[in-house]
């Protein structure tokens, strides 16, 4: 995945330093939706040389590129995954923050007869819940 995102980085016509494709790498390598603090801690380890500095134009130029997706779940932060990752929802755990990442059939063809009963042809949506974990009952 991070060869992908450095690829439609250089396709764009973006110019890819090194630690520009670090950066790249680590996006590319997430499975979680990590902020740009997140994003430092992984590429300095990678490369030690890094600075914040540099990992926040990073993200800022590849999300004005259409690479990253940028996602706001209301803790204040924002995080970031590939735009051109397979369509999911989201649910935030509000305890936790913990993001899970679900795909329901139903939900996808209740949101495209909305939109037709509207009428209009849906070609984008995202949706997120937030929820707290239930509690089992005490018998």
């Amino acid at each position: 995945m991070a060869k992908d995102i450095i690829a439609r980085c250089e396709a764009k016509g973006l110019r890819m330093t090194g630690q520009r494709r670090v950066v790249a790498r680590v996006i590319g390598e997430a499975e979680d939706h990590p902020d740009v603090e997140e994003l430092y801690t992984r590429a300095s380890g990678i490369d030690p040389r890094i600075s914040l500095a540099t990992v926040y134009r990073s993200v800022k130029l590849f999300e004005e590129a259409g690479i990253l997706e940028r996602l706001e779940f209301g803790d204040g932060r924002a995080r970031y995954e590939d735009a051109e990752r397979d369509h999911h929802d989201h649910l935030i755990d509000m305890h936790s923050g913990e993001v899970i990442e679900f795909v329901d059939p139903e939900i996808e063809a209740l949101q495209e007869r909305i939109a037709a009963r509207l009428g209009y042809h849906l070609k984008g949506h995202r949706l997120e819940l937030y929820g707290v974990p239930v509690k089992p009952k005490s018998t």
